[in-house]
C-alpha cells in the first residue's frame, strides 16, 4: 500500500479542527447584559450584587473590561430557548470569553453567582461554559477578574504588572464573547473519542500495527463524517472509532492512578487577595464538575485556602463539606500552606502541621496522613521527623524531578531523615502537577516510571494549576478512554490514600533516600528579597517569647492567655512562610505586603510582651 501516513494525520487533524470541534456548539440565542466597574479593590460579592444594583449600565459584546487587576461585574439576563429541550442529545450552556488567550490562572478569570451571592461556576479559557436549563429565566452575576498574564512568555522579564503602583492605565481585556448556546453532546464526544485516539497514534511506533490500525480507523471516520451534516452522521462516526476504542491495554500495562489536582498558589504572580478569589474559582468549578461527573475525586492541601472559603464564601464551603463527607473532595497535606522547608525555624515548621492538621479535623473530621509540596523549591533533612510526629507517613512531591543537571534515581521510594525517620514518598512520572491525561502525557508516564519491574502503579495529578483552574471534563473523558486501552497505561480514578496504600503493599523494600532532597533549581531564591526572610525570622522568634512571657505570667501572676491573638499571628506567619512568598520569588506587591505584615506582627507581638 502507498505510504500516505502523514498525509492522512495531516488530515485528521484538519478535519477535526475545521469541522467537527466547530460544530460541538449548534444554535446560539442572545442575551442581556449590564456591567459595573469597581473602582479599586474587590468589594465583596454582596454588596457588588445588591448595594450596588442601581450602577449597572448596558454593555455590548466587544465592550472593554478595565485596566490590570481591576474587576468588572456583569448582570446577565435573558431566556433559554425552550425548544431545546426537545432534543435530549444536546445541553444548553451559557458561553463566555473575555479574550482569553493561554493557560487558566495567568490571565482573565471569572465566578458566577446567584442574584443571592451564592458562587455557582467559574469562567477560564478552558472552562468557558455555565450548565442552563431549556426554558431557564437566567439571572446571573460574573466577577470578572482583569489578572494580567505577569510572566509573559515565561522569560520573567521586568514588567510594571507586578504592582498596582506602576499598572498602565489602558484596557487589558474585552468581552468578546456572552451568549447561550445549544451543545451537542455526540459531536464532543466525537470529539473526545478522535483526540485521545490521535494522542495515543503520535506516541506509538511509526511501523506498529496498532498505529497503523487507529489510523485507519480515523481516516474511515472522518471518510464518514458528512461536513454538511455532523449532527445526522456523528453517531455512525463513533461506530466506526469503537473496535479501536475497545481493544483492551497489555495485562503488563502500567496503572496511572490518577487523582483531580488544583496546585494554587497562595502567592505568587498575584497578591494574596486575589489568591482568595483563585481558590473560590477553582473550587466552585470542582464541585460542579463533581456533581456531573460520578467518577471524579479531586485533592487539595493547604488549610489556609479552606480557611479563606469558610469566612468568605460560606455556601461555597458548605458544599465541599458535603464532597469531603462523600469522599470526593479529599483534604491533603495537613499543612497550614504548601510552606518552604529550609528557611522557617523548626517550631514554625511544626506549627504548619498543627494549624493545619486541626483545621482540618474540626472542620472536615479528615486526619490526613500525605506530606503534600509538589512544588516546593528542595526539603529539609528534618522534614521526615516533623511530618512522622505529626502523623504523615507518605510524602508527595514532583519538584525534584525539575533538577538542572543530576536526575533523581526514584519515583518510589522510603525518604529517611537525619535521625533515621522515613516516610514512603512517591514523585509522580509525569514530572508535573498540571497533568492532563492526553496520550503524550501518559506515554511519558511510562517511559520516565524509574521502577519499572518493581512496581507497576504511579499516581498522577491531573487539573490547571499555579494559577488555579482544576480539572475539566474534557481530562475526565480522556481519562476514561485510558482506562483499559491497548498501547496505553491504564488510567484508574481515585484518591492519594489509595494509591499510597496499593503502593506500599506492592513495594515493601522500596529502596531509601537519606538526606535533603536538594532541588537544582530556583536556587537563587535563597538571597533574594532579604526584607521578607529577616521580617519572617523576627516575628518566629517575637511570638516565641510572645508565648513564652505569656505562658510564665499565667502560671504566675494570673495573667489572662492571649490565645486567640497569637494563633492569629501565627497563622498570618504560616502563610508568609509559603514556597513563593519566603523564598522571594513572587511580584513585587506580594513582598511589599509581606514585609507589612512582619512590621505589624511585630508590633502586636511586642504589645503581648509588653502586657505580660
Amino acid at each position: 500500500m502507498f505510504d500516505d501516513r502523514e498525509l492522512t494525520e495531516s488530515r485528521i487533524r484538519r478535519f477535526t479542527r475545521d469541522h467537527l470541534t466547530p460544530q460541538v456548539h449548534q444554535e446560539t440565542a442572545p442575551v442581556t447584559i449590564a456591567a459595573y466597574r469597581v473602582e479599586g479593590e474587590p468589594i465583596p460579592p454582596r454588596e457588588a450584587i445588591v448595594d450596588h444594583a442601581g450602577d449597572y449600565a448596558p454593555l455590548e459584546v466587544g465592550a472593554p473590561l478595565g485596566r490590570a487587576w481591576s474587576t468588572t461585574w456583569l448582570h446577565v439576563t435573558g431566556t433559554v430557548p425552550a425548544q431545546w429541550a426537545d432534543d435530549e442529545r444536546s445541553d444548553p450552556e451559557l458561553i463566555v470569553d473575555l479574550a482569553f488567550s493561554g493557560q487558566p490562572g495567568f490571565q482573565a478569570e471569572a465566578l458566577v453567582f446567584t442574584p443571592d451571592a451564592v458562587p455557582v461556576k467559574a469562567i477560564n479559557p478552558y472552562n468557558r461554559y455555565l450548565p442552563v436549563r431549556p426554558g431557564e429565566q437566567l439571572d446571573y452575576y460574573l466577577e470578572c477578574a482583569a489578572n494580567p498574564n505577569v510572566a509573559g512568555e515565561w522569560t520573567f522579564a521586568p514588567t510594571p504588572l507586578g504592582d498596582l503602583a506602576t499598572v498602565p492605565e489602558e484596557d487589558l481585556y474585552l468581552l468578546r464573547e456572552l451568549h447561550l448556546a445549544r451543545r451537542d453532546v455526540r459531536i464532543g464526544e466525537l470529539v473526545e473519542d478522535v483526540r485521545a485516539l490521535v494522542g495515543l497514534m503520535a506516541e506509538l511506533d511509526e511501523a506498529s500495527q496498532r498505529r497503523h490500525e487507529i489510523l485507519r480507523a480515523l481516516e474511515d471516520a472522518c471518510d464518514t463524517v458528512d461536513p454538511d451534516d455532523v449532527p445526522g452522521t456523528v453517531e455512525a462516526a463513533r461506530e466506526v472509532l469503537a473496535p479501536a476504542l475497545a481493544r483492551p491495554a497489555h495485562r503488563s500495562a502500567l496503572t496511572v492512578l490518577a487523582t483531580g489536582h488544583a496546585h494554587i498558589d497562595s502567592a505568587w504572580l498575584w497578591p494574596v487577595r486575589e489568591t482568595v478569589r483563585k481558590v473560590a474559582r477553582t473550587f466552585a468549578n470542582v464541585c460542579a464538575l463533581l456533581e456531573s461527573d460520578p467518577d471524579l475525586t479531586f485533592s487539595a492541601s493547604s488549610a489556609q485556602q479552606y480557611r479563606w472559603l469558610k469566612d468568605r464564601y460560606p455556601e461555597l464551603f458548605a458544599r465541599i463539606q458535603e464532597h469531603v463527607a462523600a469522599g470526593r473532595f479529599v483534604p491533603v497535606g495537613g499543612m497550614w500552606v504548601e510552606s518552604d522547608t529550609n528557611m522557617p525555624g523548626s517550631e514554625a515548621m511544626a506549627r504548619q502541621f498543627i494549624a493545619g492538621k486541626r483545621f482540618f479535623l474540626e472542620n472536615f473530621g479528615v486526619e490526613t496522613r500525605e506530606t503534600w509540596l509538589p512544588d516546593s523549591f528542595g526539603y529539609s533533612a528534618a522534614l521526615p521527623q516533623i511530618a512522622a510526629l505529626a502523623g504523615q507517613d507518605n510524602f508527595l512531591t514532583q519538584k525534584v524531578s525539575w533538577n538542572q543537571v543530576n536526575t533523581f534515581p526514584h519515583h518510589t521510594f522510603r525518604w529517611e531523615g537525619l535521625d533515621g525517620t522515613s516516610v514512603f514518598t512517591h514523585f509522580p512520572p509525569a514530572d508535573t502537577y498540571n497533568g492532563m491525561l492526553t496520550g503524550e502525557e501518559l506515554a511519558y508516564f511510562e517511559r520516565n516510571f524509574k521502577e519499572k519491574g518493581r512496581s507497576s502503579i504511579g499516581m498522577d495529578l491531573f487539573g490547571w494549576g499555579d494559577g488555579g483552574g482544576g480539572p475539566t471534563r474534557e481530562m475526565m473523558a480522556a481519562g476514561r478512554r485510558a482506562a483499559d486501552l491497548e498501547g496505553s497505561p491504564r488510567v484508574e480514578f481515585g484518591t492519594p490514600q489509595e494509591f499510597f496504600d496499593r503502593a506500599r503493599a506492592e513495594y515493601p523494600d522500596a529502596p531509601v533516600w537519606n538526606g535533603e532532597l536538594y532541588l537544582e533549581l530556583h536556587r537563587g531564591t535563597y538571597s533574594a528579597q532579604p526584607g521578607t526572610k529577616q521580617g519572617n525570622r523576627r516575628s518566629e522568634h517575637l511570638l516565641h517569647e510572645a508565648e513564652f512571657l505569656s505562658a510564665l505570667a499565667a502560671l504566675r501572676a494570673g495573667f489572662e492567655y492571649p490565645h486567640d491573638e497569637l494563633e492569629a499571628l501565627w497563622e498570618n506567619v504560616l502563610l508568609g512562610q509559603f514556597h513563593d512568598i519566603l523564598p522571594g520569588s513572587s511580584i513585587a506587591w506580594v513582598h511589599r505586603e509581606a514585609e507589612q505584615d512582619h512590621a505589624e506582627t511585630a508590633a502586636r507581638a511586642e504589645a503581648v510582651i509588653a502586657g505580660a
